[in-house]
């Protein structure tokens, strides 16, 4: 579980497994993922990408507890969301521990303790969320 970050114009940061090769290890029937689009508060307030969203996922085992397999986000500063996220990761962190934790508003990495739409194969992103 290395936490790892691209630093392009739109950052991705990453920990744990991708989607895919977590069905791959897991089978597709163990794995859950959820996904959320959200406006970063700093793209609210910036012409060049006011309308714009960002798009993060947590990818779980599907126990009753759901334990966190994945994380995954694409937006600004996701290099040091990641961060800290991995830390969770490696402490065992679960779904459940995300949904109450009191998220940090206005923040684009809130996002992640309110997530709740399932990514259905074949839908579309999420159209709106966040700041």
């Amino acid at each position: 579980d290395v936490a790892t970050a691209i630093f392009t114009p739109i950052e991705y940061g990453t920990v744990g497994y991708s989607e895919d090769d977590a069905k791959k290890t897991l089978g597709a029937d163990k794995v859950k993922v959820y996904h959320c689009s959200a406006t970063p508060l700093e793209w609210n307030l910036n012409d060049e990408r006011n309308g714009e969203l960002g798009y993060m996922k947590v990818i779980v085992d599907t126990s009753p507890n759901e334990k966190v397999l994945g994380m995954h986000i694409l937006g600004p500063n996701a290099g040091e969301v990641v961060q800290g996220l991995s830390v969770a990761m490696k402490a065992g962190i679960t779904k459940e521990h995300l949904d109450d934790c009191v998220g940090i508003h206005p923040t684009f990495a809130e996002s992640y303790t309110t997530m709740t739409e399932v990514k259905v194969e074949g839908s579309a992103l999420p159209t709106k969320g966040g700041c």
